[in-house]
Order: structure tokens, then sequence, then C-alpha cells
């Protein structure tokens, strides 16, 4: 039992987290009251008893993480932040939901102190979490010594019924079951209320034991208003180590609400001035002032800043230990915390020769990766089952397990969408670069994860293979067509579609040294050549987006010819048959659109100038977009249409990718007929 007798300034404190939530949401006249009055009470014991966290300094290293998965609660959060001392004013307080605060309709990872990551989408949260758990977990393998405990932080999650009825939720949890991931404590807001009304419209399963059957520690608390229970239960998950907690806390939403308490409009919706004095007054709680914090609750959470500079002082104690006992691994891990990249590593980035080629862009990038690994510790990596097909695995790292914590392969099962959400919470710990891959088709399933890398811009990396209708037999199902111009289409994403061998290399380098967006990057299953240019122009060349790879030879070209990835080649193969009729072209290779897009007019200029209206766009996927780059005189060859099944090289012809077809689309530009004229 615990051992915390709460007083009436314990209660105070509850009910002032209530109210805060309620006036900022009354306010805005938009929010979801109902969640954070229901988990004030649970909210209250984990930041004040047992979160080990510095509101001074929210980065510490060694931070309890906590991530409010079921982010429409927002409210609850910013009034715990505030009241705990974190960089959170009153005035940010009653600024919610506006523009330009610190307290937007859900939480943003990078705006407000405090916040470890960016929720709303239900299910994210909890999966980023995932992802922490497991990036403790190897830093605890790497850095932890005898006696010198440096990263044994824990991650404390609050989930909705929503958050558990997505898939994504089953899909992480399974593996977080599977990994034993001690360090992850879920508490669930049972208050079996959903937007549509009551969960038994949708949901009736017994979630306990599902959990119990993912291999998890499963707690009870059924008075989600009983503040020893609450602590008892925080206490036995945070003595749980070898694996992770569910605690299942009945709740009720919209708590002490006359008319609106376990009701769905409490969910979304403001209480109204009505209700909202008949609530005041059920719990004896002041109607005046409005965002009215009381002495007793600055009293009862006074204790937070000082506890947690205490525990931080303790830690930089340790690390100085660390550093006398371990000079060379000290070092490691402030580059490592510092986010300072290796010195020289540049050096291991492999350069490719026409003589290496033909290879498979997925294949190039498993050489670069292996020889970047040797100098890169912090690189790991997975896959979605397709370990042997996407090529990310790094030979001789070992497989990340409950039993192997060293490893820097991670088996993500058939797992897309937690695969991209875990992979972001790697990414937040900001101590390793973490990179997955499967094929671009799938991207489809991890599509939320990608955006919400992008829009916290946090440097995952994703890799993509089997990027078009040339992976072949395995047909329209697996031929991704439009899926270039989705991810093109997000915000703060680089998409990176590379030509051949040094390009991928190129890839690499900038998805390394990008630590603030995220990079996918596009690659093939079939064998392309390795360009003699692309040594010497790749590095420099895809960094800016695009770049005149091959150049008329009289310098003055006649019209260019622009491609992406695999089809660069079909562009240099039409440039040469142009050549032998006459026309003199430019080829250039873009494998960054928005890369592109942010350099100088002056060097968008001078790979495609102005005055060079006969253009040629050359790429395996949708048409959408290229009229940007080929305006309105110039011509697509693309794929409008979904593909079908049969060996790549017998798709070439009927998909138009030949260099005979792209030849001739120039010569019509141009105005050139279809053939040369006979003597």
């Amino acid at each position: 039992m615990s051992s915390w007798s709460p007083t009436d300034v314990d209660r105070v404190a509850v009910n002032t987290i209530r109210f805060l939530a309620v006036d900022m949401v009354e306010r805005a006249n938009s929010g979801h009251p109902g969640a954070p009055m229901g988990l004030a009470p649970l909210g209250y014991t984990l930041f004040a008893r047992h979160l080990r966290h510095s509101p001074t300094n929210p980065a510490w290293p060694n931070r309890d993480r906590f991530v409010l998965s079921c982010g429409h609660a927002s409210a609850l959060i910013y009034a715990l932040l505030h009241l705990s001392g974190y960089d959170l004013s009153l005035d940010e307080i009653k600024n919610f939901r506006q523009y330009g605060s610190k307290t937007p309709g859900h939480p943003e990872y990078g705006l407000t102190p405090g916040v470890e990551t960016t929720t709303g989408p239900l299910g994210q949260g909890l999966s980023n979490a995932v992802g922490m758990a497991i990036a403790r977990e190897k830093l605890a393998a790497e850095f932890n010594q005898d006696g010198l405990s440096l990263f044994d932080y824990r991650t404390w999650v609050f989930v909705s019924d929503g958050d558990l009825m997505e898939g994504l939720a089953s899909e992480a949890c399974s593996l977080a079951g599977h990994l034993k991931l001690g360090s992850l404590k879920v508490f669930w807001d049972d208050n079996r209320i959903s937007i549509d009304g009551s969960t038994d419209l949708s949901f009736s399963e017994d979630v306990g034991k599902r959990f119990e059957a993912y291999g998890w520690n499963v707690l009870r608390v059924e008075d989600g208003n009983d503040l020893p229970a609450l602590d008892e239960a925080a206490a036995k998950a945070a003595q749980e180590t070898e694996r992770p907690t569910l605690v299942v806390v009945r709740t009720h939403i919209a708590y002490g609400s006359p008319n609106k308490q376990d009701s769905s409009s409490a969910h979304g919706s403001p209480l109204g001035e009505e209700e909202v004095e008949l609530t005041k007054k059920a719990l004896g709680w002041p109607l005046e002032p409005t965002f009215h914090i009381p002495e007793e609750a600055r009293e009862a959470f006074s204790k937070v800043v000082a506890r947690g500079k205490r525990l931080e002082a303790e830690w930089k104690a340790l690390r100085q230990t660390h550093r006398e006992r371990a000079p060379e691994q000290a070092s490691e891990l402030d580059r490592r915390l510092e986010s300072r990249l290796p010195e020289g590593w540049e050096n291991s980035v492999p350069a490719f020769s026409p003589k290496d080629g033909p290879i498979a862009t997925r294949n190039a990038s498993g050489v670069v990766l292996n020889a970047l690994a040797a100098v890169f510790p912090e690189f790991i990596t997975g896959s979605a089952d397709l370990t042997g097909s996407v090529n990310t695995y790094l030979a001789g790292g070992g497989d990340f397990s409950a039993s192997d914590r060293l490893a820097r392969n991670f088996r993500f099962g058939v797992r897309e969408h937690a695969m991209g959400a875990i992979l972001n919470g790697l990414t937040l710990s900001k101590t390793f670069i973490p990179y997955a891959g499967t094929f671009l088709v799938f991207s489809d399933y991890m599509r939320a994860s990608v955006r919400l890398a992008a829009l916290m811009e946090i440097g995952s990396i994703f890799v993509f293979t089997h990027d078009s209708i040339f992976l072949g037999e395995d047909g329209p199902t697996h031929q991704p067509e439009g899926h270039l111009a989705s991810l093109r289409a997000i915000p703060h994403l680089t998409v990176l579609r590379p030509a051949d061998a040094n390009e991928v290399a190129a890839a690499w380098a900038v998805a390394i040294e990008s630590r603030h967006r995220p990079t996918a990057i596009i690659l093939t299953r079939q064998k392309l050549p390795i360009f003699e240019q692309t040594a010497e122009l790749a590095r420099n060349g895809l960094a800016r987006g695009g770049y005149v790879l091959s150049e008329a030879p009289s310098g003055s070209p006649q019209g260019i010819l622009i491609a992406t990835g695999s089809e660069v080649a079909t562009a240099i193969e039409a440039q040469a048959l142009l050549l032998e009729q006459g026309i003199e072209t430019r080829v250039v290779s873009l494998p960054s659109w928005d890369l592109f897009e942010a350099q100088s007019p002056e060097y968008r200029e001078r790979v495609l100038p102005s005055s060079l209206t006969a253009r040629v766009s050359v790429e395996a996927g949708r048409s959408l977009g290229w009229h940007r780059w080929v305006g309105d005189r110039g011509a697509i060859v693309a794929v409008d249409r979904f593909g079908a099944s049969a060996p790549y090289t017998d798709l070439r012809e009927p998909f138009g990718f030949t260099a005979e077809n792209v030849a001739a689309r120039m010569k019509s530009v141009l105005g050139r007929p279809a053939s040369p004229t006979a003597d």
C-alpha cells in the first residue's frame, strides 16, 4: 500500500489542474476539457511524486520522458508544465490554441518546453515512446558501468481508448512486449467514452488480457481519483524492470461536471459558461478569477524544481566519475549528446567507378551504410521484415533483442507504421542516427509517422526501395506510381532519388548532416550503370538537389533532359541518340526537388536556364508536379496509370521509358520530324 496520505493541499492542486484546463478551453472556445478533468489526479501524482525531471533544464539527458499520447488532452500537460516550473507562463496558458502561442491545440515538439514529442494522431505518442524506451536500453548498454547508471530513465505515457484502438498501437506494443522494454510505463485513461458515445459502440475487448498476451505487466486502479492507489500503481510500475507496464485507470471524463461527466459531449467541446459555473460550485472552486492558482497549489508543486536540480546535479557527478574512469567513452558520449559528427567521417563515404557497376541503388546503399557504420557507432537500423531486400543490415551488428541491447539491427516484423513511429522516438533521443527500410509502396502504411517527423523537423531517415514499375514481376500491387509525388507533398521532408551508386553515397551524406529534417531515400531494385561524372559531381550536385550531369558537347544545348533515379540512364542514352541526329541536349539529374528549390535563383538558372524551354522530364512516377520544371512547352514521360506484372526489361517499351521514345519526345518539343530525313 502507498504510504502517501494526501492532504487538502494535494486536493487543491488536483482541482487547480482541472480548472486551468477548463478555463483554457472555455477562453479559446475550442478544445477538449473532459480528459484533463478526469486525468488531473494521475497527472498530479506523476509530476509531483514520480517523474524524475528537471523543469529548469528540459533537455537533461537522463530525465524521465513523459508522453501525452492522447494529445487532444493538451490542456492537461500545459497546466502540469506551468505548475511544475517549466518555462511556460500563465499568459501562454491563457493563449491556448491561439496563433503564435506555445500552447497549441495538440502538443508540438520543439515549441513547448517539456513536450517530448508531437502528439495528436492517436497511437503515435505511444509508439514514439517505444522508441524512447529502446533508446534508453541501448544507451544503458553502451555507457552504464558498475555503480554508474548514467542512463536509467523511464518513459511514462498517458493513453486514451482511441490510442489503444489504433492498429499502430497494437503493432508497437506487441514489439515492446517482445523486447521486454521494462522502462516503459503506460497509463490507460479508461473513461469508456469516445466522440461518438460509449466505447461499447465499437470496443468491447479485454484490453488488460490483450496486453498480458503481449508480455506486459498489467496493473489496475479502480478509481482514478484515489491518489494513494495511483501513487502505489506508479511505484509498482517503476519497480518493474523486466516487462513494460500497462496501468488500467478507471476515470470519469469531465469529472465533477453535474451534466457532462461521463458524456461524449465533454470530449471535444467547451463545457459552456453555465456548466463551468455548476462544476466549480460542485467541486468547491471559486467562480472568479478564471485561471485561479491558489497558493496551496504552488506549494504542492514547489518541491519539483528543487528535486529536479538535485537529480541533475547527482547525474553530473556521475558523469564526472565516468570521465575519470573511462575518458574515451566519456568523450564519445559528449560527442553524441552534443550531436557532433565524428571527425573526418566524410573520408569514410565510399566512391564508385563505372567498373563497379552496374549495381542496384539499394545494393549500393548497403555498401555505403556498412562503410559508414565503422565510424558512426550511433548508426542503428531496421526493416519491416525485408532486411535482405532493402539492404539496411549492418554486418556484424547483431540483432537487437531482450538479451542483446548492444546490437544495432532491429527486426520490426511486418509492422511498417510502428517502425516509422518507433524510428521517430529513437531520433528524439538525439544520441542515435536511426534509419529503417521498406518498399516504397508500403510508405503508405507509415505515412503518418513520416509526416510527423517532418512536422517535428527531426532527422529520421526512411529508406524506400523497389521504387517504380521496374521492380517487375510483383506487379501493380507492389509498384509505386504516385508515391514519389505523395512524399514530395510533405513539407520539410527531403526526398532523394539517386541515379547511381555515387549519388547514393551523396544521398547518405546529406541525410546524415540533416539533423533538423527527415530524409526519404528512394532506391531501385534493378541494376543501374555508374556514371563516370558522378564520382566528381554527385556530392555537391546532389546536396543542391540538381545539377548538370552531362553537358552538350558544344556547351550550347538546344534542349534539356531532366530525370531522377533509374531514368537518368535513359536520359543519357537519349542524349546520345539525339546527338547522332545533330541535336545537342543537356542532361540534368534532379534527385531532390525540395533541395533544388532551396538553392539561389542564380544556381537554378545555371542548371535550368529560362531561355531553354525545350525540356523533357523522365521519371517512372506520376507526372504530378513535373510541369514546374518542364514548363508549358515541355513534355513529361511518366507513369499515370498502374503498372503491370512482367520482367522489368519488358516494361520499358509499353510504358515509354526507352531512349528512343525520350528522344522522339524531345524532337517533338523542338518541332523536328519524328525520324531523320533521308538524303
